[in-house]
This record gives structure tokens, sequence and C-alpha cells, in this order.
């Protein structure tokens, strides 16, 4: 274990002992209502933006703090994470162009470099200049694009399991983006869990290949993630377009700009996941100057962060200074 690693695990525990009378107290706001499916579809809002109608939830007030989603899911990943801190941040977690239920005109570009584009004019027309990031899988990659590009914007940065330098995309994706280029990802991989929502949580569908426990991906997360893809040709081909998009790696040429930004961040990695090795969170830590290290989560798979909301909101908190006893 590195020394900064176990200075911030020394300090992130001794907090913990200090909040224990009021343990999880981020879970037990009195105002708090669970995020479901259907209150995720009642409470999404639009932002009419010249690259796209973005949609996005948004809870809380004060500082903001931007959740940015993986592939192929939308802002409803960060559901139980934006419940729990809520009470501290103004969460906003938009769907990316080409996923969830963001409406994007034919002909608009979609690549991780125009979505980095599209979040800072998003959070322009919120009026939010300066944000806390917590980011997952392709959606780490827009968020280190974003630091790379706004770097006086971004406050501290949260990076789960995600693409980091060379190792973008990973070698297991191409098979989906071959799948993209040729038109037939959404018909092919989609389509088919859609359909048969026990193929979705086998080892074969999303559920095995990306969650820790499969077998308790619900019915209404599966609709939810994949429905959009299904409604119209344009939700399909941009889709796919986006994943076509991923082939060219963006991120090695924003390493000097990963090196000069200097903001507080921290690595929480899953080590289930075969697509992003902990050795790629370990680069972002040598790599970024303000790191806080790595936390390494045994047995958990990319999309962790969706199951295991607690370990990101204590993460959270803690990169972010925040004690409980200062809410008490």
């Amino acid at each position: 274990m590195k020394r900064r690693d176990f200075l911030y695990g020394s300090s992130a525990m001794a907090a913990k002992a200090v909040l224990l009378p009021r343990a999880f107290a981020y879970t037990k706001v009195a105002d708090l209502k669970p995020i479901d499916a259907k209150a995720f579809h009642a409470s999404r809002k639009f932002a009419n933006l010249s690259v796209s109608r973005v949609a996005y939830i948004e809870r809380g007030q004060g500082q903001a703090a931007l959740f940015i989603h993986g592939y192929p899911l939308n802002g409803f990943q960060w559901r139980g994470v934006i419940e729990r801190l809520q009470e501290y941040r103004r969460c906003v977690a938009p769907d990316v162009m080409g996923m969830g239920y963001t409406q994007t005109p034919s002909g608009q570009t979609i690549s991780p470099e125009t979505q980095a584009d599209m979040l800072a004019m998003l959070l322009d027309s919120l009026h939010i200049h300066e944000t806390d990031v917590v980011a997952n899988d392709s959606g780490g990659m827009v968020a280190q694009l974003y630091v790379a590009r706004h770097p006086s914007r971004v406050r501290t940065l949260l990076l789960t399991n995600c693409d980091v330098d060379q190792n973008s995309p990973p070698p297991q994706f191409l098979p989906l983006i071959k799948l993209a280029k040729e038109g037939t990802l959404v018909d092919k991989f989609i389509v088919p869990q859609l359909n048969d929502k026990q193929l979705a949580r086998s080892a074969k569908g999303m559920g095995g290949i990306a969650y820790t426990h499969p077998e308790d991906l619900a019915d209404e997360t599966i609709e939810t993630y994949f429905r959009p893809f299904v409604e119209n040709p344009v939700t399909k081909s941009q889709m796919q377009q986006y994943a076509a998009s991923m082939e060219a790696n963006p991120l090695v040429a924003i390493r000097e700009e990963l090196r000069q930004w200097k903001g507080p961040a921290r690595m929480v990695w899953g080590l289930k996941d075969t697509l992003f090795g902990v050795e790629w969170a370990e680069w972002l830590d040598r790599t970024l100057p303000g790191s806080r290290g790595v936390r390494r989560i045994e047995g958990a798979n990319l999309f962790f962060p969706e199951e295991m909301p607690d370990i990101i909101a204590e993460e959270a908190l803690a990169l972010w200074g925040i004690s409980s006893l200062q809410h008490a």
C-alpha cells in the first residue's frame, strides 16, 4: 500500500469513527424519496442546447456535483448515490447524447469529445461553473476529457472503473464496436436482452458482463436502460454511432493536461472487472498530482457504483471534505 493511500484511508476511517453516531446519515434525510424507475421518469428535466435536448435529473442544492454514466446506461445509474448525496450537493445526472432519454438531432456528431463539450453547455445552461465530477466506465473517459478541456471548472474528480490512457477502448469492447459499425449492435445485443430479461442477467448479457450481482438486475432497470434504443431509427443509430466513435482513443493525447490538473482526485476500483484492470487506476494515481490514492473493492464488477452506492457516497464525502457533523 502506498503511503498516501494509507494516510487517506486512515483519515477516512477516523472520520467514519466520528460519524458512527449518525451512521450513514446521508441515507436518513427526512424528505428522502427513493429514485425508482417511476420517480426517475417523473423527475426528468430537459435542457435545450444547440447540440441536443439533454435529459437530466437534479436533486439537492448548493455546490454542484456532476455524475457521468457508463455505456449503455443513462443517469438512472446514479440513483442510489444521489439519494445519499443530495443533502450535500446539487446533484446533476444527465443522459449523454445517444443514450437514455436525451434527444439529439440527426446529423449531430456523437463522440467522447462532443459529450465533454455538451456537458459544459449543460452546466452553463444551469448556471453552474464549478463541479465535483463523479464518473464510471465510458463516463470516466468523458470526465477526463472534461478535465483536460475545462480544468478550472472541476473542483474534485472521483473516478471508478473506466477507460484510461492506452486502455481505450479495452480489447473486450471491440466486438461491440464491430457490431456498431455494421449497424447491428442494437438488434444483436440490446433487443434480445429486452425480450428476455433472464438473458440480460446471464453471463452473456449486460448483467453477467458488468454487474457484481447480475441476479439482482431488475426488469424495470433493464427497461429503463435499453428501451430508448429501440424507440425509433434515430436513437438506434445514435447509440451505435457513439459506440463506433470509441474505436479512436482520445485519452493518450491529453496526458499532459491531466498531469497539469492539480485538483483532488480519488480512484475507486472494482477488482472483478475484466475491462479496466486496477493497474489503470494506479496509472491515474501516478499521473494526477492531486491524487488521494486508489481504493480497491474486492469482488466488485464494472457497474458496482450502481450496486454499492454507500461506497461511492462515503468516498465522495471524504473527497469533498464533508463531515456529517456539519449537517447535524
